[in-house]
């Protein structure tokens, strides 16, 4: 497993809590950086138990494991706590599956909470057992107030023991994290319903398991429904049991909006309220993760030099909002290249994509995120074909390049144009550009970039 996986330790000062006398929601939370326990907010909520929902259903999520390969029946770790980011409006709670294959995010604006910001900054955050026990015994009447972080004057008066977890974060888990946002930058709404409309759709799911069938969701007067067959507007959900997780947060929902993404057929689910959201991202099978789509690699694949990821890196202040048009703006730089930079950030842990707003916002994963590229296969190997000489150029037509890679004992073809790339490996013959561009398709494309400029 040790292969495979990151050792990693949260220490916390404290556990979190939900003290019922002083009806005090504590959330600790750690940091590997200057500030190891960072305090964010100290503040009311204004609706508790829709937020107490919402947290118990992220942490649902984080401690599912929707897909099981027979190799890891007996083996099941824990594997995360949640992420949460503050920004100058608002909260963000992050979470993602054990199986790599459903992210969930919580966002709480500021008519959610009535309180101070004391911070910008992501961290961790613990949870635990008894702490989602009370939770569940919220309800809407209650005073409660939410404190994320660690207050450092009270814990200086008292002898406050670390508690430490320890936790094997898989590769593929954070492979997962980062390509995630690739996907969500390219989703398109498809749907749009009432809150009622979303409780009467999930409530009209079937209960029996549903992962080797492909369905579609569609719409039918004002509702939604669900069908075999794909039709002009639909969205493709495989694995339906992993909806159920919103079936109880409809109640309150105003909306419920539904995207898609074409190329992976990936989608996203995010329930409105009137001061908060949460989002669902799915992956388009139970057993498929998003740590093997590969969206990712190209934008790896891009030099650290860039001057336009330079530019847009050195601009990032924790806006609960990017504004690319301002970017472009005030950088002097081209729509194209504002866009690609941020996905390039993306796939670095800086910054998260969020749906409802169609733009990116900024977050550091709380992880040792600068070698992400050790943890893709692919790029590594295409790295490796070039540095071994097994990559030549061959004719060029215009703006199209055809492009040499020896594999084993096998020479492919790879045509890169501005309609983009095709290989005649046996990987792309499966697969296309579904799962990211193959090993092939990389390294003639970083090989192309490193001498077009010659």
């Amino acid at each position: 497993m040790s292969a495979l996986a990151l050792d990693y330790t949260y220490n916390y000062l404290q556990p979190s809590r939900l003290d019922p006398a002083a009806q005090l929601l504590q959330l600790a939370t750690y940091s590997a950086g200057d500030d190891p326990h960072p305090c964010f907010f100290r503040g009311k909520l204004v609706r508790p138990k829709r937020v107490a929902e919402m947290l118990r259903k992220l942490m649902q999520v984080v401690q599912t494991r929707y897909h099981i390969p027979a190799a890891m029946l007996q083996r099941i770790v824990m594997l995360s706590d949640p992420i949460v980011t503050s920004s100058d409006d608002r909260l963000r709670f992050e979470g993602f599956s054990s199986c790599c294959g459903v992210y969930a995010r919580i966002d709480l604006h500021p008519r959610a909470v009535d309180g101070e910001m004391f911070g910008r900054g992501t961290t961790n955050v613990d949870f635990n057992e008894p702490m989602l026990a009370a939770l569940a015994m919220v309800r809407e009447g209650d005073d409660i107030s939410l404190f994320v972080g660690a207050d450092r004057v009270e814990l200086a008066k008292n002898d406050q023991t670390v508690v430490e977890k320890k936790v094997q974060l898989p590769y593929r888990w954070l492979r997962g994290l980062v390509e995630v946002q690739a996907c969500q930058s390219r989703m398109q709404l498809v749907h749009q319903v009432s809150g009622v409309e979303a409780r009467r759709f999930f409530r009209s799911l079937p209960r029996s398991s549903t992962s080797r069938r492909e369905m579609f969701v569609t719409t039918t007067g004002g509702g939604l429904r669900l069908t075999q067959r794909e039709t002009a507007k639909s969205v493709r959900v495989g694995g339906l049991q992993r909806l159920r997780v919103l079936e109880d947060l409809t109640t309150q929902a105003k909306q419920l909006r539904i995207y898609g993404d074409e190329v992976t057929g990936a989608s996203g689910w995010e329930l409105v309220f009137d001061d908060s959201r949460f989002h669902l991202v799915i992956s388009p099978e139970v057993w498929r993760g998003f740590s093997g789509e590969g969206q990712a690699l190209d934008a790896l694949a891009q030099s650290d030099k860039d001057d336009a990821l330079m530019k847009v890196e050195s601009q990032l202040h924790w806006d609960a909002v990017v504004d690319e048009e301002s970017l472009v703006t005030q950088l002097g730089l081209t729509p194209q290249a504002v866009r690609q930079a941020l996905v390039v950030l993306g796939t670095r842990g800086r910054v998260g994509f969020d749906l409802g707003a169609s733009s990116y916002f900024q977050r550091e994963l709380p992880f040792r995120l600068d070698e992400v590229e050790k943890l893709q296969p692919r790029l590594v190997n295409a790295r490796k074909l070039i540095a071994e000489g097994k990559v030549r150029l061959g004719a060029k037509n215009g703006a199209a390049v055809e492009v040499f890679v020896q594999s084993g004992q096998v020479e492919h073809r790879v045509r890169l144009s501005a309609d983009g790339a095709k290989c005649t490996c046996p990987w792309y013959s499966k697969h296309a550009s579904s799962r990211g561009p193959c090993k092939h398709i990389l390294a003639a494309s970083v090989y192309w970039e490193e001498r077009s400029d010659e």
